[in-house]
């Protein structure tokens, strides 16, 4: 649409490290979302929204009802918001859509804007390697795993969940600064995609690290960052695809 861009950004980890800074990123997340809402045609949101997310039957997860609110007003106002599952949040089962009208993914999905396609997803166990992580992955997305951790009071299952979820995040988040070139799976993904020539951009998530990566001549492997160190996304003003920062002083990284 002529005028418009179309917005990514993943990897908030609301929750972590503690509530009060979790409370000031989520306003910083509202603040960011305000500023692009008169120009923006679509809205994808690449995973790891929350630190941890479980829906119960009856029961969400308190707090982040800011970001929940505005985000809806986006799909009230028409304008389609896509949200990926990440590694950390995907144990959703409908509440997003029903309550806020937005549409969520489990899988990576091809877009098409302005004659660019896109492969969007948040990354997670995609590539080669990995064992260990696409087990614990396989038990994540496991109904009868799923259907076992329901019956687990939400005050212990959350509050135990957290407790893990924030030990992981906060051992691996330096390792998350190191760029590994051509051995980095995401790029690995991304060369052996049997139609990779036919993707101009494959956008991701989960490592945490922002950067455009060229593929080819006409393809590039695109990583979104996070909002815990860089406040980075993408916008893609219908001819190409940039990386930029929301009130910070900490600049991209240069590849």
């Amino acid at each position: 649409m002529a005028g418009k861009n179309v917005y990514f950004a993943s990897d908030f980890h609301l929750g972590i490290p503690d509530e009060a800074s979790s409370f000031e990123r989520e306003k910083r997340i509202i603040r960011w979302l305000d500023s692009i809402f008169a120009d923006c045609e679509a809205l994808f949101i690449v995973g790891d929204i929350f630190d941890f997310w479980f829906e119960y039957k009856l029961v969400v997860p308190k707090g982040f009802v800011r970001l929940q609110a505005k985000l809806a007003a986006f799909a009230d106002a028409g304008i389609p918001v896509h949200v990926f599952h990440g590694n950390h949040d995907l144990w959703q089962f409908g509440y997003f859509e029903k309550e806020l009208g937005v549409k969520v993914y489990a899988e990576p999905q091809v877009f098409e804007f302005s004659g660019k396609r896109f492969f969007v997803g948040h990354g997670d166990g995609l590539g080669p390697g990995q064992a260990k992580f696409k087990f614990i992955l396989s038990v994540y997305r496991n109904r009868f795993f799923q259907w076992l951790f329901s019956f687990v009071h939400p005050s212990i299952g959350i509050g135990t969940a957290n407790w893990f979820s924030h030990q992981s995040k906060l051992k691996t988040f330096d390792g998350n600064f190191t760029f590994y070139g051509e051995k980095e799976h995401l790029i690995q993904f991304c060369r052996n995609y049997p139609d990779r020539e036919r993707i101009d951009y494959f956008v991701f998530g989960h490592r945490h690290l922002p950067m455009i990566f060229p593929l080819s001549e006409q393809s590039a492997y695109v990583n979104l960052g996070d909002w815990i160190g860089f406040n980075s996304y993408a916008v893609f003003n219908q001819h190409k695809l940039e990386l930029k920062t929301f009130e910070s002083d900490v600049p991209l990284p240069a590849f």
